[in-house]
């Protein structure tokens, strides 16, 4: 089975926002405490961060981390997590049925997004709270002292503002499970206010409103249009979200879950356009992909806790689904369609980063681990930066549920041209065929040379990295990729996950 790509220097998508390979960290479950934070643990610092997690994100090179939620923050209070750990109050969380020490809270985060070579993305409580709280953390954060707010963050020990940029006003707000649900008109009006009073005090700061927590929702994408009707002028992102599942174990349609993906983000790519034209904007409002990921695996095993069966647990392990062999195929297809969507899709969240649904799993007082899931996204975060080229594919595909004629090859590349480099990201989708690809460069220069050549495949679609076997799946150097003047050729085995680095 054969498949061509023509990849031209002059034709792009856009330049890759780096925000692109971010993250995110909820209070819930195992994601904060024994995940970033164990005090006991044999390689935690001095604030009881564990090293060896804080060496595994290091290595991502991740821009940015969401913080405190998700649906944990629509009920939080921030001043619960500021001021010394032993007045901190323990708060029982609804979103999850557990319970929270408040041992972390932004200034730990802060000291630990500095470890790790991150910068924080905060989110506001615009559930349980509203306008007021939501300026009164942020000039905590960000004011200067000789104010109240600031005078309380020195006293709590930091004089200099943390000076985030990046805020989240509420998490899916559109979600009736969420505390402080609200009608699009509701959280629009809300949300406007709450911005114009952020800008009031720094018009430098950007803005994320809530758009749909999935595609699936019966508000979609009206909730959209109405919420930017209200707060286009004032916002410079709009959130997305969506967790892949392969319940009915069907590997095909699991694998065609970027095409739902792909209209997802241009549905609302074209509610932005709508808004924008209908409210004569000059202004360009992008989209915030600040949650994505597969959720499944551990969905049966997590009800007792949240259907209160287990009483307040303090972060149990929930959502702590085993990623297979199988996942990474998916993620590398996700990845793959927020970079042939970045034109609009400006920043992305892994959700989430430690424990939770994550690239990162920890045993307490134990070892971290890398997840299947940690590969194809490391290789996109360290090697897919720079512009994003428009590539002409011709594969056969298949017919799956959301989606006929699914190409059997999924890739994308991107041009670096500081690096002089070219990198391709290629999926094979088959179960049982080698895909014999060719790639035109055109426009590069050359010739070029392979440097580097990953590849991710295994035998068993369901093997998982486990604390007793961490390593079943892990990238593996390829062979056979060669470049004759300005065509790469190569050979993807089915159900295989490739990178493909080139040296122009």
């Amino acid at each position: 089975m054969r498949a061509s790509v023509t990849a031209h220097r002059d034709f792009t998508i856009s330049r890759i926002d780096d925000r692109l390979y971010s993250a995110f960290l909820e209070h819930l479950g195992r994601a904060i405490y024994t995940g970033i934070y164990e005090p006991g643990h044999p390689t935690a610092d001095k604030n009881g961060m564990r090293g060896d997690v804080a060496q595994l994100v290091r290595d991502l090179r991740i821009p940015y981390v969401r913080y405190p939620g998700g649906n944990f923050v629509s009920a939080y209070n921030w001043e619960d997590g500021v001021g010394p750990r032993e007045q901190r109050p323990t708060r029982l969380d609804l979103a999850w049925h557990t319970s929270d020490s408040n041992a972390v809270g932004v200034h730990e985060f802060y000291d630990w997004c500095e470890t790790v070579g991150t910068k924080p993305m905060l989110a506001i409580n615009l559930g349980s709270r509203g306008l007021d709280e939501a300026r009164n953390f942020v000039e905590y954060v960000n004011g200067p002292t000789g104010s109240y707010w600031g005078d309380l963050r020195k006293k709590n020990g930091r004089a200099e503002p943390f000076d985030v940029r990046l805020w989240c006003l509420g998490n899916e707000m559109d979600g009736p499970w969420q505390v402080g649900h609200k009608t699009a008109d509701e959280y629009g009006r809300l949300a406007l206010e709450t911005a114009k009073a952020l800008r009031a005090f720094d018009k430098s700061l950007e803005l994320v409103v809530c758009g749909s927590s999935n595609s699936d929702m019966a508000t979609y994408p009206e909730w959209e249009r109405v919420v930017l009707e209200h707060t286009y002028d004032a916002v410079d992102h709009i959130s997305l979200h969506m967790y892949f599942n392969n319940r009915a174990n069907h590997t095909a349609n699991y694998l065609a879950l970027n095409e739902k993906l792909d209209r997802y983000i241009g549905t609302i790519a074209s509610t932005i356009s709508f808004v924008k034209a209908k409210k004569r904007s000059k202004r360009n409002v992008t989209i915030s992909f600040d949650e994505w990921n597969v959720w499944y695996h551990s969905n049966a095993a997590d009800r007792a806790t949240l259907d209160g069966n287990n009483g307040w647990p303090h972060a149990p392990r929930l959502l702590e689904d085993a990623y297979n062999f199988e996942d990474v195929l998916q993620v590398g297809c996700i990845l793959n369609t927020f970079i042939r969507r970045s034109d609009v899709v400006r920043i992305a969240c892994i959700a989430q980063l430690v424990n939770v649904i994550a690239p990162i799993l920890t045993e307490p007082g134990g070892p971290a681990w890398k997840q299947t899931i940690y590969f194809p996204y490391y290789f996109a975060s360290v090697f897919g930066r720079g512009t994003a080229l428009n590539l002409t594919v011709d594969s056969p595909g298949y017919d799956a549920d959301v989606a006929d004629n699914v190409p059997y090859l999924d890739v994308s590349g991107v041009h670096d041209e500081a690096a002089g480099t070219l990198t391709f990201f290629a999926v094979n989708r088959h179960a049982s065929e080698t895909l014999e690809l060719s790639i035109d460069l055109l426009g590069f220069g050359g010739p070029g040379r392979v440097i580097d050549h990953q590849v991710l495949t295994h035998a068993d679609l369901k093997v998982a990295n486990t604390l007793a076997n961490p390593d079943a799946v892990a990238p593996k150097t390829g062979s056979g990729v060669a470049i004759d003047g300005s065509k790469l050729t190569g050979r993807l085995p089915p159900y295989s996950y490739q990178m493909i680095r080139v040296q122009l």
